[in-house]
Parts: structure tokens; C-alpha cells; sequence
């Protein structure tokens, strides 16, 4: 066993070294034949200029827009989907938000909505979840945004129904059947790749501004993870225990409702968790289609750079997150918890619920009947501080933090930024698009070198090549940066239970908040540059793959790392020779997710100097001429996405074999 180790290691180097040395072969033929073809054949196209297939585009939107009220499309289909949309999260916000009909104030007030929060969270958890659901919902009211949380509330309540009424079913399809996943998975790629601002201005254009098009925005966003999540456990359910089931005689519909669905009910509770915390974040992103909610209040503190005002908006989204990841979390785990504890309350359980129904019912019914039950007491002081406290701390980084912060972002920009958007965009077309389908064949292999290949010809075929490659610049850049935080934190997490459990809730919160909500101090302290959105980038993505590396680096064995420790290496010697070359996946995966998470930001740093598709894709949602211009723009950013997803997932998968 340990001569056939030893003759096969430096085989593997020899294949390691190799591919590295054709990598940097690839670079440096690259650099020299960009030294002699610097600013030919670029494709660069102007701000203004537009494409035949850009002009296809805006003709396609003006006949839509033309036929609306006359097409019998939009009469029968698209029209009756936006009522009963519209009508659905009407219904929710005139039960716990808004007044209804000649009611100064909702059907259940504040009082009767945080019993209502407290019991659910009790039922399909535990007393303590409950105890966090009525704490969560009682600060919305002392942050003095009860109002702006409960439109948020029913619009990701109304998002969540209507995207688990399809993906549920659609997931058990994938699960059940190879053939509907194969064809299901490209689409679900292409929705949760597609910046959210891409789809935004047809839905408006096929369901008007206002909740529909919010919702079905939303939906489209949060559906695919239920999908994945419920097919997934489908397909874990151990072979034998259905087999086992046909041989009793079990038709295929008693399959799967008495055995497939019960056995991967946890799995698909952590699908609708996934799909809430989606329909979350996609909260303030749809408020720029007159979404209502706490998105609205985001929105305007951006615009007129209120610091304190975004925070303590954003606040209560990350709250509203924790809440609903807590309750569907230990929902999906409440029976075997119950089980494990052994308590003489669970006998108890039935009748302590039959009494709290009662008392929910009389404060939902106070709610109802009496104006001090309905709108939440106080002017929210707590807010005020909240947001004074942000102001302040904003005022004192600017005061004090410039110099670091200017010299931070002229090292990056000037030493990282500049020189690769230089390559990217003043090389030729040609030399850049061979240059990614070497990569992709000697990192992915032939399948990702094909796809490479495709995803360049339709770059170039959308007519936005040169913003495509600043783009890729700032993309690259910021993923580096997100997997230099990765690894260092990510080792640190793994390395220490007391570092995870202190850094993971802060994590947690990053993915959560809205990114808009920390544009607002990073533009007040670096301006609306390039390196604002690289840093929003990396804020949103480095979490991902700090936890993607932290579980690499924990999955090591123990006795691996135990028998480097007698060997004498020290603390370093085993994180560079042990933990991290047995973490290889890990690091991969993380540098695949990274780089997506970074792409999903390219349209939010358009907002804020970024440029480039960004700026394209919101140029195109605001100005008719550049709407052709906006969705090739889009689609771009598709094409990125899926060309480095497919040889990142190739390299893992070369690299975990």
C-alpha cells in the first residue's frame, strides 16, 4: 500500500505542475501577442450607439407595448394573472398592513399580528423560536417601521405561496424523473444567473409597475432553490426503502406521498426556507417597480445618501430574516428534537396549543376592535437612535478613516484594476475569446472548453464585447479579493469552533442585508467609483465562500492532522501542507460561488460608477432607446456567469477526483 502511494504522488505533481506551467504558457503568449495587437479589433461600442440587435430588441418592446389593450394575449392571460396577483397581496396587506375600505387601520393589528407570529413559531417549533418571532416583530414596531415591515411581510408571504405552489411539484418531478431534470436544469441556471434588474423592465412591460410585477420578479428569484432543494430529496431517499415499497404492492402515487415525501420532508422544509430568505433579498431590488415595504424606504435613503435611514431600514430586513430562517429552520427539525429531549411537556403539547389558540384569538380580536391593539404605541425612538448611531459612525470613518480608505482603493485600482481592464478591453476580440477556451480546456477540461468557446461567439454577438471585459476586470479582481478573505477567515473558522460561532451570525447578517444598504456608507467613503462596487461585491460574496472553506478545512481528519503535529510540523506548515492542499474542493467550490455572487452585484455597482453592463442594464431600465441595449447587456452577464460556473464546476470536479 505504501510503495503504490509513493509511485503515484509524483504522478499527480507531475499533472498538477503541468497544467500550472500551460496556464502561465497561456499568459504569456497572450501578454506578447497583446503587446503587438494592443487596440485592434476591440469591438468597442459607445454609450449610445446601438446594435441591429439592440434595434430588435426595442422594436419587439414598442409592439408589446403597442398591443396591450388589444391583444387577446394580454386580455385573457397576462392581464387576469396581474388581478390575481394583485388581489392576493392586496388581500395580505389589508389583513395586517394597510387600512381597509373606510378602517383607518388594517383587519389585525399590531397586537394580534405578534400573537399570531408567537403561536405559529410555537406550533411548527419551540417556545423559544417563539419568544425570537415576538421579539423580531415587537422591535419592527419600536424601530417606527411597523407599517413598511408588514408590506414587506405580505409581499414575501405572497411571493413564497405562489413560488411553492409550482416549484414544490416541479421538484418532485425533477426528483422523480432523469429525463424532466435534465431538461429543468439549464432554466433554473438561467433564472438564478440573470440579474434580477434583466427581468425586471418585461415584466413591467407585460404586468405594469406595482405588486404583480414585484411578485412575480420575486417568485422568479426565490423558486429554483425549493425546486433543486425538493428534487434533491427526492432523489436521497435510500433505493431499497422504495424498493421495498414495490414489492408491498405500493402504486407509484402511494410511493411517493407515503413514502418518498414523508422520508425528505426536513430536506424540503430547508427548501422553503432557502426560498424565503431568496424572496428577501430580492426585497429592495423590486422596490424600483413600486414594490411596498421596508425596499421603498432602502431605495430613497440611497438616492438622497441618508446613511442612518438605509441601516435602520435594512436592519429590520436582517431581523425579519432571522425570524423566518429560525421558524422554518427548527420547524424542519422540531419531531426528532422533541424525540432527543425527552420532556414531560411533549404529553402536554396538544392541550398548552388548544389554550394558546384561545389567547391568540382574543389578541387577534382586540387587534381588531380597539385603536390602542391596532397601531403599534410609541414613535419609534429606537429607529431614531439606530439611525443617529449610523450617521455617526459613518461621520467619524469619513473623518478619520480617508486617508486609509483613498490609499486602499488607489492600491487596488491602480495596481489590480487598471492594468487587467487593460488587457481585457484593448486586446482583440479573438486573442481574449482564445485566451478563455485555453483556460477553459486545461482547467474544465473539453466540455468547458466548448462552452466557452459558445458563450464567447454570443458575447460577441450581443454587441456589448468591450463593457462585457470591464466587467470581467472588476469580476476578476473582486473574486481574487473574496478568496484572499476566504481562505483567511475560512482557515480561521475552521481551525476554532469559538471563531465560527462569533463570526458566523455576521456572516449571516452580510448575506442578508441588502446591498443597497451598504452602498450608502461605502459611497460616502470612497465615492461612486469602480472600488465601491468591488467592495459591495466582496462584502455580499465573501460569507459564501468563507463558510464553503471553513467546512473544507473542518472536514480534514482529525488523525491527518494529529499525525502532522507529531511529525513536528508547525501551525503553518500544516494549514499550507495539510489542510489546505486536502481542502482543494473546497477551495474551488468556494472560488465557483465567489465569482457568481460577484456577478449577481455587477448591476447593483452600475448604480454606483461601476460602469460598463451594469451601467447598461440600468440605462435600459430607464431610458426606452437603450432598452434593446439593457437586455443584451443582461444576457451578457448570463453568458459570463454560465461560461465561468461550467469551468469552475469542471475544475472541481478534476480536482476532487
Amino acid at each position: 500500500m505504501t510503495v503504490a502511494l509513493d509511485k503515484t504522488a509524483p504522478l499527480a505533481g507531475a499533472r498538477r505542475l503541468s497544467r500550472r506551467m500551460v496556464v502561465a504558457a497561456i499568459l504569456v503568449v497572450w501578454l506578447v501577442l497583446f503587446a503587438v495587437f494592443r487596440g485592434r479589433q476591440t469591438l468597442t461600442l459607445a454609450a449610445a450607439d446601438l446594435t441591429g440587435l439592440h434595434r430588435w430588441f426595442n422594436d419587439v418592446n414598442d409592439t408589446i407595448g403597442a398591443n396591450r389593450n388589444t391583444n387577446p394575449l394580454f386580455l385573457y392571460f397576462f392581464n387576469e394573472i396581474r388581478l390575481v396577483i394583485d388581489n392576493l397581496v392586496g388581500f395580505v396587506q389589508h389583513l395586517i398592513s394597510q387600512p381597509t375600505g373606510a378602517r383607518p387601520v388594517p383587519q389585525i393589528g399590531w397586537l394580534g399580528v405578534v400573537g399570531l407570529a408567537g403561536y405559529v413559531s410555537w406550533a411548527v417549533a419551540n417556545w423559544r423560536v417563539a419568544l425570537l418571532a415576538v421579539a423580531g416583530f415587537a422591535f419592527f414596531g419600536l424601530q417606527g417601521l411597523w407599517q413598511e415591515s408588514m408590506d414587506t411581510l405580505s409581499l414575501t408571504v405572497s411571493a413564497v405561496l405562489v413560488a411553492l405552489l409550482f416549484a414544490l411539484p416541479l421538484g418532485v418531478w425533477a426528483g422523480l424523473s432523469d429525463r424532466f431534470n435534465r431538461i429543468v436544469t439549464p432554466l433554473l441556471d438561467f433564472m438564478q444567473t440573470m440579474p434580477t434588474f434583466v427581468y425586471l423592465a418585461p415584466l413591467t412591460l407585460f404586468f405594469l409597475i406595482g405588486p404583480a410585477s414585484a411578485t412575480i420578479a420575486t417568485l422568479i428569484y426565490a423558486a429554483p432553490p425549493a425546486i433543486r432543494i425538493t428534487a434533491h430529496a427526492i432523489r436521497s431517499v435510500p433505493e431499497s426503502t422504495v424498493e421495498a415499497a414495490d414489492s408491498l404492492g405500493a402504486t407509484r402515487r402511494q410511493t411517493l406521498l407515503k413514502v418518498l415525501l414523508p422520508m425528505s420532508r426536513r430536506t424540503v422544509v430547508m427548501g422553503v426556507n432557502q426560498t424565503i430568505m431568496a424572496a428577501l433579498a430580492m426585497v429592495t431590488i423590486a422596490a424600483l417597480i413600486d414594490a411596498p415595504g421596508l425596499g421603498k424606504t432602502v431605495v430613497q435613503a440611497l438616492q438622497s445618501l441618508d446613511v442612518g435611514t438605509a441601516f435602520n431600514a435594512g436592519l429590520a430586513i436582517v431581523v425579519m430574516a432571522i425570524v423566518l430562517d429560525r421558524v422554518t429552520t427548527a420547524a424542519s427539525g422540531r419531531e426528532e428534537a422533541a424525540r432527543r429531549s425527552g420532556s414531560r411537556f411533549l404529553t402536554w403539547r396538544r392541550p398548552l396549543l388548544a389554550v394558546g389558540a384561545v389567547g391568540t384569538a382574543i389578541l387577534v380580536y382586540l387587534s381588531h376592535t380597539y385603536v390602542w391593539a391596532a397601531e403599534f404605541p410609541g414613535d419609534g425612538g429606537t429607529g431614531s437612535s439606530i439611525a443617529s448611531a449610523a450617521d455617526t459612525a459613518t461621520t467619524w470613518a469619513q473623518d478619520h478613516l480617508s486617508g486609509i480608505t483613498n490609499t486602499a482603493r488607489d492600491i487596488i485600482t491602480n495596481g489590480l484594476l487598471n492594468p487587467f481592464q487593460s488587457l481585457l478591453t484593448d486586446s482583440p476580440w479573438w486573442l481574449v475569446g482564445a485566451a478563455l477556451v485555453a483556460l477553459g480546456a486545461v482547467l474544465g477540461g473539453r466540455f468547458a472548453a466548448v462552452t466557452a468557446a459558445v458563450c464567447v461567439g454570443l458575447l460577441v454577438g450581443t454587441g456589448v464585447w468591450s463593457d462585457s471585459m470591464t466587467t470581467l476586470a472588476s469580476t476578476v479582481v473582486a473574486t481574487v479579493l473574496v478568496m484572499v478573505l476566504g481562505v483567511v477567515f475560512g482557515v480561521w473558522m475552521g481551525r476554532s469552533v469559538l471563531v465560527d460561532r462569533v463570526l458566523r451570525p455576521t456572516l449571516d447578517a452580510a448575506q442578508v442585508m441588502p446591498p443597497f444598504v451598504y452602498l450608502v456608507p461605502f459611497l460616502a467613503l470612497f465615492g461612486a467609483t469602480r472600488f465601491t462596487a468591488i467592495v459591495a461585491a466582496v462584502v455580499y460574496a465573501a460569507p459564501v465562500a468563507m463558510k464553503i472553506i471553513a467546512d473544507g478545512v473542518r472536514a480534514v481528519p482529525e488523525t491527518t492532522v494529529e499525525a502532522a503535529t507529531s511529525a513536528g510540523c508547525n501551525t503553518w506548515q500544516i494549514i499550507t501542507k495539510v489542510q489546505l492542499p486536502m481542502s482543494r474542493s473546497a477551495l474551488t467550490l468556494a472560488t465557483n460561488q465567489g465569482l457568481i455572487y460577484v456577478l449577481s452585484m455587477v448591476v447593483v455597482g452600475g448604480l454606483v460608477g461601476a460602469g460598463a453592463l451594469g451601467y447598461d442594464v440600468v440605462a435600459g431600465f430607464s431610458q426606452g432607446e437603450l432598452y434593446g441595449k439593457g437586455l443584451a447587456a443582461g444576457l451578457a452577464i448570463v453568458l459570463l456567469g454560465v461560461m465561468f460556473d461550467r469551468i469552475t464546476q469542471a475544475a472541481a470536479r478534476r480536482t476532487g477526483a
